[in-house]
């Protein structure tokens, strides 16, 4: 079978709400296409197709893996592709750990919970199922290196690993080494009393964790109304095309499958409401606690460390809070 036949296939059983036909025939297809000389074109369409059939079987890592490979072909996409790969992407990237790795040497091998990542490159761009992941480096010449990455779905991490060069070993070292002798550590320095340590500074942290929780709350839920609203964008074009009208649901034959679509906007429309209050409670302790700074002195009679504090609101398209510059 040609990959036409395969792709041709492949778009009937997805119409056909056949997903996993779907994926299998996708599949063939791009496994088919490899050996041949085939267009970027037709390489990234295939790998976004098999995406998003990957996506709606919830196989959320895989996924994003092919949506955001096919996305990083640029104009090899056309602009109708383009928007519903951004779309199965932003959809699977919350289900899921971002990864971005950075190895120095660069020709060190990659392991993620004990199996090799594949073709070796400087930097990595990866993602992980939600929960505990053992990260493993491993060059000629250099002491591996390992680290623990642990986070949940939605979370987006930057790690670099550095490989330091193995001590050379002389004939001396290669037998069993002589235990050393216990030695006593020495005394403590005395620390100097944390600024932290008064109760107003208590307040401040706690302050701070307020504003950093409710913010990254806010961009949480934002981001699921988000999605649900996605979702049913697509649904709507469907129903469309087999005759629902936007009265449809109104009438007193309305179909059964309408008190799905009242809930799926009602969660909407409350994701966005719990987004919308979070970020603005946010901003609300953010103020307050910078603003403690600055009564400091007429409350305790102390004047801060720093001539001024500076707030700096964060936002971007998955998390939103505030950042205080300073010295306190």
């Amino acid at each position: 079978m040609t990959v036409k036949d395969l792709v041709r296939r492949a778009r009937k059983a997805r119409d056909s709400g056949k997903w996993n036909e779907a994926y299998d025939a996708y599949k063939a297809a791009l496994d088919a296409a490899d050996p041949v000389p085939s267009t970027s074109q037709e390489r990234a369409e295939l790998t976004g197709e098999l995406g998003l059939c990957e996506l709606a079987l919830r196989k959320y890592r895989d996924a994003a893996e092919h949506l955001t490979w096919s996305l990083e072909q640029g104009c090899a996409l056309t602009d109708e592709a383009r928007l519903r790969f951004e779309m199965g992407q932003a959809k699977a990237a919350f289900y899921v750990i971002r990864l971005l790795l950075s190895v120095d040497p660069p020709d060190a091998e990659v392991f993620i919970d004990g199996k090799s990542i594949g073709p070796i490159a400087r930097t990595y761009k990866l993602f992980l199922e939600p929960g505990q992941h053992m990260v493993r480096t491993r060059a000629p010449g250099r002491e591996d290196a390992l680290q623990m990455v642990r986070a949940e779905a939605s979370a987006e991490i930057d790690l670099s690993m550095q490989l330091t060069r193995a001590a050379p070993r002389s004939a001396k070292d290669k037998g069993p080494a002589a235990p050393e002798p216990a030695s006593a550590s020495p005394a403590a320095r005395p620390q100097a009393p944390s600024p932290w340590a008064s109760w107003p500074g208590t307040l401040r942290i706690g302050g701070i964790a307020v504003t950093t929780a409710t913010a990254a709350a806010g961009a949480v839920f934002l981001l699921r109304a988000h999605v649900v609203h996605g979702n049913l964008r697509e649904a709507d074009v469907v129903r469309r095309q087999q005759g629902w009208t936007s009265h449809t649901c109104r009438e007193a034959t309305a179909p059964a499958a309408c008190a799905g679509i009242h809930d799926q906007v009602n969660q909407r429309d409350l994701f966005a409401t719990l987004g919308k209050v979070s970020l603005a409670t946010s901003a609300v302790f953010g103020v307050a606690t910078a603003a403690s700074f600055f009564t400091e002195v007429a409350v305790f009679g102390s004047a801060p460390r720093a001539t001024s504090v500076r707030i700096v609101p964060v936002t971007t398209s998955e998390r939103a809070g505030v950042l205080l510059e300073g010295a306190w």
